[in-house]
């Protein structure tokens, strides 16, 4: 039927015939004849041979210039200079001094390209930040989240609300008020506030701090003050002692805005003509104003009765201390961590020694002795965690004492960190001695591992496997310290004959756990050891052991998250997948994954690994049948929701899977693969184009290494390659993506010599035209549709050039249908894409009528061999081309109106340049024609004069050569016109 419909079409072009063009149709359509070969070399360019020696136009532009005796002259002053490379300065090299700015960019980013200007200035910044803390510290505010999350509460919890008070207007009445304030808030005329969910808490605390700031920005210093005493006084509170970690971010966050707040307003008192101090000022630097106001607020802080505000508000505030004096730092930091020994809970005392170690870290990290003796202090009182006090405040509370101990883990770490920082391998040897005299205390020895670089603890894995059997397991859990000593592992290797041993003595404690929550958060982490230092017969062991504990009641279903982990490594460090494969537990341990949002994510992290890894095409069974089934799971995940992003993700995956499949020679097997993929994934459109161009590119190869020379068995062969797109074409959804399959499908069997399945490619895609729509979208967005139209025709045409005329249809068949659907496509109004598609038909025509046509498809005869220069078949061109050209000039007086005459010029040059370059202007009325299309271009004064002169010159210049000498006349004919 398409067949049919377009012999119809075919049959009706030319349309009616038309006046004669320039007063006479006669030979209007004749093309020159073209010499291709001739004309290729006069316009080849003259190949010089050139030495560049050591230049190179990416190496760097060295300019040296060389001062030399200055010639005056009146009213003028000149300097030469001279380059290593040029007689001249380069510009642009010297404002880069000397450099391009590709050449600075690598200077950034390689250290060795960089000057020795950069240099001086890092060595001088690494000097600078020797003793400062680095970007390898871990920040407290990485920190805060985690403990906000872990240690939550449901119970009712209480906070003191300050009553509302006002200030003292009068100015002899300033220190009275203030002093007052102060002993009231001391004498507790405070409310509670009772009942607080654990929100609302946090609520408060948020109104709190925002209220400090609001007091601050006020002027009112006192009630700040008062605000931080209050909150500080809150850390005293353990009533419910699991959300203390929390509570303790909470208010620290307060005192570090307060102490911020005072720091910033001593720092603006200190300006000298709006010039502030540098980062390392002096004391001596500071001014009388600045200093008394400093030591005023460390003189009201030292008046609050209570120690703990007292203790956390002149923490807060211990920077403002470089205003007063050079070691007034290092003279606190020991008093205050002697202050501490004041607190009698060793919770609340753990946590103030963590926030002395935060602002410590933060004003002085070089005092780390200070730091040392804040721990060594905690350490002697670690004995008070097992007394009777804090025994009974916990039955009353009703806290187990492993949940407790966990409790101190934020605070000891971090004090561990703080103190571990760039130390030397020494002080660890020494922590694990204090530990064994502690009795290798979990929760100390836990943190210990958490702290040190990973290379020391690696290095000591045995010594530490040894000191977790010795520890009490009641209070703290061995799975814990072993998942720790993992994590160290994952960083560092441990010595090579240590490490066998070292996985069996943690995976004989993992194992035994009972509790699959417990058990997979170790495994996951000791996963990764196994991948890291042993083979398939290690990581298959471990696998299974995970199946064998995850399976019973369905554990998996809440610990996918970790699941995830696991698969991510054992892939990151099996990344040969016919190794992967053969892992027997492998393939099962995915079934685990029931979740389909989850077994679509671990399966788009499969395949992005393979696609990463696979450096060569493959044919292994084992890998093929695992990836069709980990493709056919993301294809099947597929459905109306499915966001357009997501899709085209999936196809991603899926197309890169699908090019690393080859069959090598058994090109039948390939084929086979794509026919099952076809089948396989017809729901995404990328990936059924794919397998066209593939079984396309299957097609060209079969041709390669028959050379153009089909066999019996490799044209039956190509066939069915063609059948196969032929096929899937159609079930494509986007427009342009069949039209451009069906002309790329069609040169494909054109090559293949399968002349009659290329016509109907062709016929298809000349049937599907007229439907193509006014607007498509692209990137969401909706465009017109006529510049893609344009582009697929362009491509056609030229295509058609080398497609021989069916036997039984007309002359030039595919190229009249093409023409009638052209013809009876609705175009806009405002579009002159119509009349640009029948000016390239005309390019068409013209290498239509040439004796050899300017190429050929190898073994196909095409029409000039076919038909051999025959005159009625160059009548026929002739006649196409008078239709063609009649149908632009109507177009052309149809833009005869003001608003379109810019429209009409460019055509009508357009026109012109067409038949300059195609046709034979020695005919009489095709010459004259090209003349009045030179007028009408200039006639209202819409041609641009720059290119007229341009074309008229080129005109000239053709006129000279012996073949062209009817070119001058026509010149004489060309006249130019002034806008004016």
């Amino acid at each position: 039927s398409t067949a049919a419909a377009s012999r119809d079409e075919g049959a009706r072009w030319p349309p009616s015939p038309g006046e004669p063009v320039g007063g006479g149709r006669g030979r209007a359509g004749h093309a020159r004849s073209r010499n291709y070969v001739s004309e290729s070399d006069v316009c080849k360019l003259e190949s010089v041979p050139l030495d560049f020696g050591d230049y190179h136009p990416l190496k760097p532009i060295t300019v040296t210039e060389s001062k030399t005796k200055k010639m005056s002259r009146k009213g003028s002053t000149s300097s030469t200079s001279s380059s290593s490379s040029s007689s001249m300065m380069d510009p642009l090299s010297s404002v880069l001094d000397g450099t391009d700015p590709l050449s600075l960019f690598a200077a950034a980013a390689d250290p060795v390209i960089t000057t020795a200007t950069m240099d001086n200035t890092r060595k001088k910044r690494d000097k600078d930040d020797s003793s400062a803390v680095g970007s390898d510290f871990e920040p407290w505010s990485s920190k805060r989240g985690e403990i906000l999350a872990r240690y939550t509460t449901t119970e009712k919890l209480s906070i003191v609300s300050g009553k509302a008070t006002t200030t003292g207007s009068a100015v002899s009445e300033k220190v009275r008020t203030r002093l007052e304030e102060l002993d009231d808030l001391e004498e507790g005329s405070q409310k509670e506030l009772l009942n607080l969910t654990q929100q609302d808490y946090m609520n408060r605390i948020e109104e709190l701090n925002q209220s400090l700031k609001d007091a601050w920005s006020s002027d009112q210093k006192v009630k700040a003050l008062k605000i931080v005493i209050q909150c500080s006084k809150l850390l005293s509170d353990t009533t419910v002692i699991q959300f203390y970690p929390s509570k303790f971010v909470l208010i620290t966050d307060i005192l570090d805005t307060f102490g911020k707040l005072v720091y910033e307003r001593i720092l603006s008192m200190c300006m000298d003509n709006r010039v502030s101090l540098s980062d390392n000022f002096s004391p001596e630097s500071v001014n009388d104003t600045a200093k008394e106001t400093c030591l005023n607020w460390f003189f009201k802080i030292a008046s609050i009765r209570e120690l703990i505000p007292r203790f956390y508000v002149e923490a807060a505030i211990l920077k403002c201390n470089k205003f007063l004096s050079k070691t007034g730092i290092s003279e606190c930091l020991p008093r205050l961590t002697s202050m501490i020994r004041g607190i009698g809970d060793p919770l609340v005392a753990v946590y103030a020694r963590a926030y002395l170690c935060r602002v410590g870290m933060e004003v002085a990290p070089q005092l780390k002795e200070s730091l040392n003796k804040n721990f060594f202090d905690f350490l002697l009182t670690f004995k008070q965690i097992h007394g009777d006090t804090v025994q009974n405040q916990l039955i009353v509370q009703c806290v187990e004492i492993p949940l407790y101990l966990t409790l101190y883990s934020p605070a000891i770490d971090w004090i561990l960190q703080c103190i571990a920082y760039r130390a030397p391998e020494v002080l660890l040897t020494e922590m694990m001695e204090r530990c064994k005299k502690l009795g290798n205390n979990a929760l100390l020895l836990n943190s210990v591992m958490s702290a040190f670089r990973a290379e020391f603890i690696a290095a000591r894995s045995m010594d530490f496997i040894g000191m977790i059997k010795e520890c009490d397991e009641s209070g703290f859990p061995k799975h814990l310290l072993f998942r720790s000593l993992g994590l160290n592992l994952a960083l560092a290797d441990p010595p090579e004959n240590d490490r066998l041993q070292i996985l069996n003595e943690a995976w004989k404690v993992i194992t035994k756990l009972k509790n699959p929550q417990d058990y997979i958060n170790c495994a996951e982490v000791w996963v990764e050891y196994t991948c890291r230092h042993f083979k398939k017969r290690e990581v298959n062991t471990v696998l299974a052991d995970i199946i064998k504990h995850m399976t019973p009641d369905r554990a998996f279903e809440d610990a996918y998250p970790q699941l995830q982990s696991i698969i991510q490594k054992v892939i990151t460090y099996i990344y040969d997948f016919s190794l992967l494969f053969s892992v027997e537990k492998f393939l099962p341990f995915l079934d685990m994954f029931q979740k389909e949002n989850v077994r679509v994510e671990v399966c788009k992290c499969i395949m992005e690994s393979f696609i990463k890894h696979q450096q060569e095409s493959t044919k292994d069974p084992v890998i093929l049948n695992a990836l069709l089934h980990i493709c056919k799971t993301m294809h099947d995940s597929v459905n109306a929701l499915t966001l357009e992003d997501e899709k085209r993700m999936l196809a991603a995956l899926i197309n890169g899977f699908i090019k690393m499949v080859s069959f090598g020679r058994d090109f039948e097997q390939q084929l086979s693969f794509y026919v099952e993929a076809r089948s396989m994934f017809c729901n995404l459109e990328p990936v059924l184009v794919q397998l066209i161009h593939s079984v396309n590119q299957l097609a060209m190869e079969t041709r390669k290494v028959m050379k153009g020379n089909h066999s019996r068995k490799t044209a039956a062969f190509v066939r069915a390659c063609v059948a196969f797109c032929f096929i899937t074409i159609p079930s494509l959804s986007s427009i342009f993506t069949r039209l451009n399959l069906y002309l790329h499908s069609g040169q494909v069997a054109l090559a293949n010599q399968c002349l009659s399945q290329a016509d109907a490619f062709f016929k298809a895609a000349v049937s599907l035209v007229p439907e193509v729509p006014k607007t498509i979208s692209i990137d969401g967005k909706m465009r017109p549709s006529d510049a893609f139209l344009l582009e697929f025709l362009c491509n056609f045409f030229s295509t058609l050039l080398v497609v021989p005329d069916h036997p039984e249809q007309g002359v030039l068949f595919l190229v009249r249908g093409l023409l009638n659907v052209i013809q009876d496509y609705t175009w806009e109004d405002n579009s002159d894409d119509k009349v640009r598609i029948y000016t390239n038909v005309l390019h068409l025509l013209s290498a239509m009528t040439q004796e050899t046509y300017i190429y050929h498809v190898d073994k196909v005869d095409s029409n000039d061999t076919l038909y051999g220069g025959d005159s009625k078949f160059l009548a026929e061109i002739n006649k196409l081309c008078e239709t063609v050209i009649a149908q632009i000039l109507d177009h052309l007086k149809t833009l005869g109106k003001e608003e379109t005459l810019k429209r009409q010029s460019q055509l009508a040059l357009y026109l012109f340049n067409t038949i300059l370059a195609h046709g034979d202007l020695r005919n009489n009325k095709l010459n004259q024609l090209s003349v009045n299309l030179w007028n009408l271009a200039q006639k209202h004064g819409f041609a641009d004069t720059k290119t007229m002169v341009k074309t008229l010159e080129y005109i000239r210049r053709r006129s000279k050569q012996p073949e062209m000498s009817h070119f001058a006349d026509l010149a004489l004919r060309l006249p130019l016109q002034s806008r004016t």
